[in-house]
């Protein structure tokens, strides 16, 4: 695997466009919150209420499969469809692969009033012992995502195969964090302006910053992913509760991790060109969770899912088949522009 530009619009595989695996939507309950779910792999129908109802959706398994299940986690602000090129890409490949909208954003349920962290908690152990009944379960969360799998396999009795965190806060972060964490009067100054700022000119920096948080390079950005975000921060009042909400849970993010209880194989992803969370933050995890991979990509933004989906697809499927071996470590595939660090233990 390289980091060199391939032809359009084949795949390393050789497939092309048409190839690309249709995801299929869904919507279901976990832990009470409706979300929607994207999914990749052999259809599965599963029961995520037992009891509710009369008309009870049952999971009929003739075996389980060795391939191991991906669960896909988005960050703060953003949905599963930043997961869309990347499942197309794992099932093409016949990688089953699932990615959720997290409660709060996409079109999940609203996250209650409250911690938002214990929230998440719920609702993926929800998520993951749904999947756990169709094979072993491989998390990969981006951002808040990853702190979400991070929390996840914190739990010993979560039937968790490995986790792959890329760009999980709350170790060493950058000064756009470290700003919402310390400096809150800013954004106090800014929701009590006397005259809101009108949603033309929110929408207008909105679309001048989020390719620059998001991506390597900007420039590259692409028009429906940046739309996404954009219809988040459609006024002065939903600007004013996002900004809110993420002060609150960078506090959150300051006793979220319990790292010496992960005993499960961990990869840690960290990206060069990330501006939300430095790469000292991943190295810091990496040094926390002793039997850790790291993996650097000098190359990559907050979204590497954005940046290099077939890249992605490709680590989380060398991950996910190192896992599947029991007396073997993951395996991590070694590309040009990418330093790989392996630590003497796990």
């Amino acid at each position: 695997m390289t980091a060199m530009k391939r032809p359009v619009p084949a795949t390393p595989a050789g497939r092309n466009e048409t190839d690309l695996a249709e995801i299929r939507v869904a919507y279901r309950r976990y832990a009470g919150v409706r979300t929607r779910v994207l999914e990749v792999g052999p259809t599965t129908v599963v029961d995520t209420e037992p009891g509710r109802g009369s008309r009870r959706k049952r999971t009929a398994i003739a075996a389980k499969p060795a391939t191991p299940r991906l669960v896909l986690f988005h960050g703060y602000c953003d949905s599963a469809d930043t997961w869309r090129p990347v499942l197309e890409e794992l099932g093409a490949a016949g990688i089953p692969a699932i990615a959720v909208d997290l409660p709060g954003f996409g079109e999940a349920d609203a996250l209650r009033p409250g911690t938002m962290l214990p929230q998440l908690d719920t609702f993926a152990a929800a998520v993951i012992k749904e999947q756990a009944v169709l094979g072993s379960v491989v998390l990969a969360g981006n951002s808040l995502g990853g702190t979400t799998s991070l929390r996840a396999a914190q739990n010993a009795t979560l039937p968790i195969a490995g986790v792959v965190s890329i760009a999980a806060p709350g170790f060493v972060d950058s000064w756009l964090i470290r700003t919402v964490a310390r400096y809150p009067i800013p954004l106090r100054l800014y929701s009590s302006l006397p005259l809101p700022v009108p949603g033309f000119v929110v929408r207008t920096v909105a679309e001048q910053l989020i390719p620059r948080f998001l991506y390597a390079n900007a420039a590259k950005a692409e028009a429906v992913h940046v739309k996404r975000f954009l219809d988040l921060f459609p006024d002065y009042r939903a600007t004013t509760t996002l900004l809110e909400q993420a002060r609150q849970l960078v506090e959150e993010l300051a006793g979220a991790y319990q790292l010496e209880t992960v005993k499960i194989p961990l990869l840690v992803v960290v990206c060069g060109k990330d501006k939300l969370v430095s790469a000292a933050s991943g190295r810091q995890l990496h040094a926390l969770v002793p039997h850790s991979r790291l993996m650097v990509r000098e190359d990559w933004g907050h979204c590497p899912q954005l940046d290099d989906p077939i890249e992605i697809a490709e680590l989380l499927s060398y991950f996910a088949a190192g896992v599947s071996r029991a007396d073997k470590r993951p395996l991590v595939p070694a590309a040009k522009g990418t330093s790989r660090h392996d630590s003497a233990a796990g």
